[in-house]
């Protein structure tokens, strides 16, 4: 796995910074939301700031950061709908890679694959969540690398950070070790030649991981706006006797427009507003 960007300044051109970027969303080490100062990035990789801005530029292209004017450069929020869209965009990928093999893949494929899933495992023993995210999300990087098509396997790279940030958001709570034994059962139907099973394998896999994460982001303690919901929600009110109640109505003050309450109110004589009324937008 890749140092993560605090670590070494080696990094020098703009794609690598922006690798190194995805690789720590994919680790779980960038939060969904999390400022991206260009100042901090350009200390830590050792390299201008005119750098670190095309490298953010082009991951912004690429729907990893997005920026503000203001504000800066911040990892992406995706919604929910959103993920739910990428990982459509990755079962229509991965199967459709797996669609074009014909036979099982070469030996050098299937090992390299197979030493993947067991780095996966010896994450999971050592209990590294880092190494552990990075390499459970990798595998399907690997996996379109290993059967020759590097574009595949550059678009698989983003869309899965993207279903990664959306996990984080919502602690899916997907188990890792489930993932990886789904992972190595992928790789013995490739193994096997029999491609119908690996695309069944696949699909079955990756449609868990998002029914995990529909179900977790459907819990109460996962609603990103519970914060804010809780504090804007209604007042709680005690109940009154009708006998309090019509007094509480007799003392109400009458609400007072507030726009005419800063420009003033027309003359008690003067039937006209002195301005029109604006309907609500």
């Amino acid at each position: 796995m890749p140092a993560h960007p605090a670590a070494d300044a080696t990094a020098s051109r703009p794609d690598q910074i922006a690798d190194r970027i995805v690789d720590a969303i994919l680790a779980g080490r960038l939060a969904p939301g999390q400022r991206l100062g260009e100042q901090d990035l350009a200390l830590l990789f050792g390299v201008s700031r005119t750098l670190v801005r095309e490298a953010l530029a082009r991951l912004s292209a690429r729907g990893m950061v997005t920026v503000n004017a203001r504000r800066g450069w911040y990892v992406v929020q995706p919604s929910l709908a959103e993920a739910r869209e990428a990982f459509g965009a990755r079962v229509a990928i991965e199967t459709g890679l797996l669609h074009t093999l014909q036979g099982r893949p070469s030996a050098a494929a299937v090992q390299r694959l197979k030493d993947h899933v067991a780095q996966e495992q010896a994450a999971i023993r050592d209990g590294e969540p880092g190494q552990r995210s990075w390499l459970l999300g990798d595998f399907h990087v690997c996996l379109a690398d290993c059967l020759g098509n590097a574009l595949l396997a550059d678009i698989l790279r983003d869309l899965t950070a993207r279903t990664t940030l959306i996990a984080t958001l919502y602690q899916s709570t997907h188990a890792a070790g489930s993932s990886c034994a789904e992972h190595g059962e992928i790789v013995a139907a490739l193994e096997a030649g029999d491609i119908a099973l690996a695309v069944q394998r696949l699909q079955a896999h990756i449609g868990g991981v998002a029914e995990h994460l529909d179900r977790a982001s459907r819990r109460p303690d996962a609603d990103p706006l519970a914060p804010l919901r809780a504090a804007l929600g209604p007042l709680a009110t005690t109940a009154q006797s009708p006998a309090a109640q019509a007094g509480t109505a007799t003392r109400r003050r009458p609400r007072r427009a507030l726009f005419t309450s800063l420009v003033g109110t027309p003359a008690a004589s003067d039937p006209t507003p002195a301005h029109p009324a604006t309907p609500e937008t």
